[in-house]
């Protein structure tokens, strides 16, 4: 007989029971209504599917290929080539201005998801800038992109499974200066540069209600660089529109709670959350590439540690950095494989102490190689 028990979190419910490899847990996901009453129903969907992959040990990253389909009224729902393999709709409600999705999941989390064999990858996270200043005239929410920002920041600290932000930093990011870039990522031993733009402030109002109502946009666009290159490897735009709450005349602060409760605060943070998964789905199978930092008596450092998932015992393999300049003057990353392999000894907050294996060869390991991960058999 399965074993059965239920666990309150936050405020939804997780009942959860294995069997075999397989797993189905029964969540309910909630979401504020503030488009329409549908809408809200696929975020609340969506977000029993997040909570229960997450609850579950699965790859938060494969929820983007599962979203055109929740957006389908139906009762169940069926994938293959998935680790959810079914959704099936047990209760549908509303309350105090919100949906509630009540679901059963069966889900098989593979032991070999790429946030289970990879190290998280370190993310310098840069303010977003405001394309029109002075669309921000209204609230004067001028510091809306910096508070963004830290939103977005809070989602991959906090329910990202595969990076981890290392820093943040209100110097510009640009692509035409990848040495300047590459260097920035080097200070904050950061493997991906993140940043944007946000482009649309714009507020409309809906005559047609017996009191005005003022509805905002929120526009905002992605950007991703390579930290060892400089180069742009991902991007994507997003919109939100969302009630604004606040008069025309106010002085909004957009680090304040109240702010961030609102039905346009809520808005944004469902934009910050789907960065947060694009960015699981693009990048999280990329190879974590922890550097070399020191070497002495057989005995080498690199720049990731605890709270990046290194573990005592790991082994990892060493890689030469062989980068250079083309003839276009843009960076290019190399490279090299090496017969080294490194078995970690000590294991702190930041960083880690590895022993060589091969002690004839520590001679030929400089700071700056590169180490992957070695998956156990």
């Amino acid at each position: 007989m399965n074993k059965k028990f239920s666990r309150y979190l936050g405020v939804f419910c997780l009942l959860f029971s294995s069997y075999s490899s397989a797993q189905w847990v029964e969540v309910t996901g909630e979401a504020v209504i503030l488009e329409s009453e549908e809408t809200a129903r696929v975020n609340a969907l969506e977000d029993a599917v997040f909570q229960a992959m997450k609850h579950a040990g699965g790859e938060i990253a494969s929820l983007s290929s599962l979203k055109p389909y929740l957006s389908e009224s139906r009762q169940q729902y069926r994938f293959s080539g998935n680790e959810v393999r079914n959704i099936t709709i047990l209760e549908q409600k509303k309350a105090g201005g919100k949906m509630y999705i009540t679901s059963r999941i069966d889900i098989y989390p593979s032991a070999k998801s790429c946030h289970k064999t990879q190290y998280k990858k370190g993310i310098l996270l840069g303010s977003f800038s405001i394309a029109e200043p002075q669309q921000a005239a209204m609230g004067s929410v001028y510091k809306i992109g910096k508070d963004f920002a830290a939103i977005l920041g809070k989602q991959i600290q906090k329910r990202s499974q595969s990076f981890i932000v290392t820093g943040t930093t209100t110097v510009p990011f640009s692509a035409t200066d990848a040495s300047a870039m590459t260097m920035l990522a080097e200070d904050h031993d950061a493997q991906y540069l993140i940043g944007g733009e946000i482009t649309d402030l714009t507020a409309t109002t809906d005559g047609k209600l017996k009191k005005e109502q003022v509805n905002r946009q929120f526009a905002v666009n992605l950007e991703i660089m390579d930290g060892k290159t400089g180069e742009i490897i991902y991007q994507n735009n997003y919109r939100e529109i969302g009630l604004w709450p606040f008069s025309r005349s106010s002085h909004v602060d957009t680090q304040s709670a109240r702010f961030w409760v609102s039905p346009y605060g809520q808005s944004i943070q469902r934009i910050s959350q789907n960065m947060m998964l694009d960015i699981e789905s693009a990048l999280s199978c990329r190879a974590s590439l922890p550097e070399v930092i020191n070497i002495h008596n057989n005995i080498a450092q690199m720049n990731v540690g605890r709270v990046h998932g290194v573990r005592q015992g790991d082994r990892l393999k060493l890689w030469h950095s062989a980068g250079f300049i083309d003839q276009k003057g843009i960076p290019r990353n190399r490279m090299v494989e090496t017969d080294i392999s490194l078995t970690v000894d000590r294991v702190y907050e930041k960083s880690s102490e590895l022993i060589v294996n091969q002690p004839q060869l520590a001679a030929s390991i400089q700071p700056g190689d590169l180490l992957t991960k070695q998956t156990r058999p």
